[in-house]
């Protein structure tokens, strides 16, 4: 299992029976690939439905998420405007979101939309997503490509979000948000707090009770 598949993996542990979960572009709409099957979740889609599955035998190439790629509806799933999409979200009515993150940092913040001098097409969703749900899941490698901490003291790229973020699942481990600070509750098999530690540049909080991340072997 690779780390994106480990992240998915764990984040699909924390939702629970009734919970309506936006999964954002990327990494996150892994999640719906490792949802329980004893309990009972409806996913929604920004681009105007409640009801995204996994894809099945059949690919409709109508049939897309967010972020543009082939997905699956369940049976009862529904589809609407864009409209109605943002009223559920902006209406507090969608319980989760899960996103990716360029950065995070120790204060909850999220930054996820853009690199300043790079193109991109615009904020999208994020920012209504982060500000309108009950609780924000960030999902993202514990690292960026060239090495250096994505979960920092400060945030130094444009915020989607201030003090939005209630969980972080990396591959190395699971970190609540605090008003102490970052809290390690779950670690990876194999891997040491030193290791975390060396890749994570605020200062953590070591749970009492740490225990081995949850659901993802």
């Amino acid at each position: 299992m690779n780390a994106k598949e480990r992240i998915a993996k764990r984040v699909a542990w924390e939702l629970k029976d009734g919970d309506v979960v936006n999964l954002g572009v990327g990494l996150p709409t892994l999640v719906v690939n490792y949802l329980p099957e004893n309990i009972d979740i409806l996913l929604h889609s920004e681009n105007g439905f409640i009801g995204l599955g996994a894809i099945g035998k059949r690919i409709d190439s109508n049939l897309v998420d967010a972020g543009g790629q082939p997905c699956g509806i369940i049976p009862g799933g529904v589809m609407f405007d864009s409209a109605m999409s943002f009223a559920l979200v902006r209406g507090g009515h969608v319980d989760v979101s899960v996103l990716g993150a360029l950065q995070t940092d120790q204060m909850g913040n999220l930054a996820n939309w853009m690199v300043p001098g790079k193109m991109v097409p615009g904020m999208g969703g994020a920012m209504d997503l982060v500000a309108g749900v009950k609780k924000v899941i960030v999902a993202m490698e514990h690292c960026a490509k060239d090495g250096s901490p994505k979960i920092l003291k400060k945030c130094n790229l444009p915020l989607t979000g201030k003090g939005v973020v209630d969980l972080i699942v990396t591959e190395l481990g699971v970190f609540r948000v605090t008003r102490e600070g970052l809290v390690l509750e779950e670690i990876a098999p194999g891997v040491t707090i030193k290791t975390v530690l060396d890749k994570t540049e605020p200062d953590l909080i070591i749970s009492d009770n740490l225990i081995p991340m949850q659901n993802i072997l």
